[in-house]
């Protein structure tokens, strides 16, 4: 297909003296261009997705597999946007043993998780739409970075995308459509959002987000807002039963091409190069988090047996301690002995054989109010890339 500079809209000067890009409505026109490529990438993003929604049913307790993957999106999506909290910082945070010295940006991720678990809880009751992604997004931002920018409303005045430090509009890289275009524009997105025209749904997801970022529509927290719609449409859908595609792993991997793939709907109108890219990232994804899944039930049946096989007398409160470790992979002597009835000797004795066992780690290098990760678990959510960076 020949380019198409205007196929997704066109940049319109203003009175003030900048082009702003005022989109067209999806669906996109010409049609998308389903070519053999195009179908070959949506069939294995449909098998991938499959796969992983059948996997979760195969642990014990597809919470917990939930719990950690919503976690380790909130800190991967919220590190795209400049926050430098990582995994383990969430985790202590929540097990309230995050000391002076650890990033102060972690409460970005801890609304991030608040904002994503609300949408699911609300998407129950209350099919997605404008007025839900107004509520997500003032849980967001509320009372963190960009808490002054008009949480939980539509912007009222003209944003744009810049690299930091550079002089707003006039050093824009993009300048999305000015309010009073941009309501017209979230307009028609929501009516496609409702739209029972046939279209394969990955397609359609694929669309939307492309659109939601071209269109820009609050003063901050666009980006993250974008990447939880994904997960939110395809669970309002019942692609997945459970929460478990995040795509910000692979966004913040291929940052530049994801970057470069939306500039080119706009400059050109290459939606189908857009989508080849999103459909290559579900199908990535999924196909990790699938693996991911049958990693967790292989661990849990080890330490399952080597539990049973090394407490003996102990091993019912061992085994009770490991299942909360899924949900708390971060604890303290005095969780365990609160959560076990145990006294504090026998919980203290509980953790040190947990210890001895390789299935925990004292972190804080502590003789008092220590703390201790289930690291074998922990590692399965780790992030190589950034561990790459910080080692460079």
């Amino acid at each position: 297909m020949r380019a198409n500079s205007n196929r997704a809209g066109q940049y319109i000067q203003q009175p003030e003296g900048y082009k702003a890009f005022i989109p067209k409505n999806l669906p996109p026109e010409p049609a998308i261009r389903m070519d053999q490529e195009m179908w070959a990438l949506l069939s294995q993003a449909d098998r991938a997705l499959g796969r992983l929604d059948g996997s979760s049913e195969i642990l014990p307790n597809p919470d917990l597999f939930v719990f950690m993957y919503v976690r380790k999106e909130a800190v991967l999506s919220s590190q795209i946007e400049g926050t430098q909290a990582s995994l383990m910082d969430l985790l202590e945070y929540e097990a309230q043993a995050l000391e002076m010295g650890h990033p102060r940006d972690v409460d970005e991720i801890v609304n991030y998780v608040d904002a994503m678990n609300y949408g699911l809880e609300r998407l129950k009751e209350l099919p997605l739409s404008l007025r839900l992604l107004c509520e997500i997004h003032g849980r967001l931002l509320a009372g963190v970075r960009g808490s002054e920018r008009s949480p939980g409303d539509f912007r009222r005045s003209q944003n744009w995308i810049g690299s930091p430090g550079s002089n707003g509009l006039a050093n824009a890289h993009f300048i999305p459509p000015p309010p009073h275009i941009m309501q017209e524009s979230l307009g028609n997105l929501e009516s496609f959002l409702y739209d029972e025209k046939p279209l394969p749904l990955l397609i359609k997801v694929g669309l939307i987000h492309a659109q939601f970022e071209t269109i820009h529509p609050f003063l901050d927290g666009n980006g993250r807002i974008g990447r939880l719609l994904v997960t939110f449409l395809l669970c309002e859908k019942k692609i997945i039963q459970r929460p478990l595609l995040y795509l910000s792993y692979y966004f913040k991997k291929n940052r530049l091409g994801y970057y470069d793939h939306l500039q080119a709907i706009r400059d050109k109108g290459d939606w189908e190069g857009w989508l080849k890219f999103f459909l290559l990232g579900v199908h990535e994804v999924a196909r990790e988090a699938t693996e991911t899944a049958r990693q967790i039930v292989n661990l849990r049946e080890d330490h399952r047996y080597l539990i049973t096989t090394n407490l003996r007398q102990r091993a019912a409160k061992g085994l009770a301690l490991l299942e909360m470790l899924y949900f708390n992979p971060i604890i303290s002597v005095d969780f365990v002995m609160e959560a076990t009835k145990l006294t504090f000797p026998n919980a203290n004795a509980l953790v040190r054989r947990f210890c001895d066992l390789g299935l925990l780690n004292e972190i804080t290098g502590q003789k008092r109010n220590r703390r201790f990760s289930y690291s074998p678990y922990l590692n399965l959510f780790r992030d190589p890339e950034a561990e790459n960076s910080r080692g460079k």
